[in-house]
């Protein structure tokens, strides 16, 4: 999917993507498998947001609806150093990951990491009130996207997706 303006001016939202323009507030819950392709095309939508953007917005992702992560330490880095170079202008955000997996957990640390010490304050969550609370924002608005989304699906998900992690505050190998 290519990220463009439609004839109105205004940006296409990305599959899996909701915009809170009153909170300042990207939502994200990607499907499926997470690789490279589906990284670049939220990263060139998120350059292209906080562009047009009259000011700047937080972001949460759920990775939560994660299957399988398809990415490796390199891309990682790349993507990580052009939010870095990409924000250095920028007035600082916070970007929070809700994850329940180790393997995202990994992919999402890494990331913290390398962003760390930039305008993008990151920080990964098991729980999305806690989530909610350091966003400033309600948790059922980070509900709200993955409601939608289980109406859609059904009871397609596993309950393990739901399940709590508790996660180790150092990255591992």
């Amino acid at each position: 999917m290519t990220v463009r303006n439609t004839s109105r001016g205004k940006l296409k939202l990305p599959a899996h993507v909701l915009f809170r323009k009153d909170l300042s507030l990207m939502l994200w819950e990607p499907h499926g498998t997470l690789d490279e392709v589906f990284v670049n095309e939220i990263v060139a939508f998120i350059d292209i947001a906080e562009e047009k953007a009259s000011k700047p917005f937080n972001r949460f992702a759920d990775l939560s609806a994660l299957d399988m992560v398809d990415l490796n330490f390199k891309f990682v880095f790349h993507i990580a150093l052009h939010l870095r170079l990409a924000s250095a202008s920028h007035s600082p955000v916070k970007s929070a990951f809700y994850i329940t997996s180790p393997a995202v957990a990994h992919y999402a640390k890494v990331h913290a990491m390398l962003t760390d010490y930039s305008p993008l304050d990151v920080a990964l969550f098991t729980e999305r009130e806690a989530a909610a609370k350091w966003l400033k924002v309600p948790v059922e608005v980070l509900m709200v996207q993955h409601a939608s989304e289980t109406k859609v699906m059904g009871d397609h998900r596993r309950q393990s997706k739901q399940s709590r992690l508790e996660l180790e505050p150092r990255l591992t190998n």
